[in-house]
């Protein structure tokens, strides 16, 4: 989505990297639905789109965080495609409805303070991820290449 004078959000290669490379690093770019999470945790739903969102508080990137601190934005976002703005609409749609969950991964990287770090730079890149989603499970090995991916997809060159 275009960055728009409701949401306010620059559309930048930094952000375009990031959020591509966290979707390859949460859902390999193929799984909306957190894979594994039934056979262990037969009570929890799990989590959902290529970014991997949960439904509660806290934790790995939460939908109701969005909520909170980007009300605005997500509202907008919301109306932009007719999807009710609550946690539970919003659970429910981002597992296949690519625009709104890809909007959603911008806005908790917006809602982040510090400014996205340089496209090219994957050690930042990383530490803004972490710092960001809190991976249950992280794989810092795996990054690199899929945040190389994410540059040709974006056509970056490697700096």
């Amino acid at each position: 989505m275009a960055a728009s004078p409701t949401i306010a959000i620059p559309v930048t290669a930094s952000a375009r990297v990031l959020v591509t490379t966290i979707a390859g690093q949460e859902g390999l770019w193929k799984h909306r639905r957190q894979i594994g999470i039934s056979e262990y945790y037969p009570q929890k739903v799990g989590a959902r789109s290529y970014w991997q969102f949960e439904s509660t508080w806290g934790g790995p990137v939460a939908l109701n965080d969005i909520l909170q601190k980007t009300p605005h934005q997500i509202a907008a976002v919301c109306s932009y495609l007719d999807i009710q703005c609550d946690a539970h609409s919003l659970y429910e749609a981002c597992a296949w409805n690519d625009m709104l969950a890809c909007a959603m991964a911008r806005l908790a990287l917006w809602s982040d303070p510090a400014p996205l770090p340089d496209y090219w730079d994957k050690g930042a890149g990383w530490q803004y991820y972490v710092r960001n989603w809190k991976p249950g499970a992280p794989h810092p090995e795996s990054w690199s290449g899929l945040h190389d991916q994410a540059m040709a997809a974006a056509g970056l060159p490697p700096k």
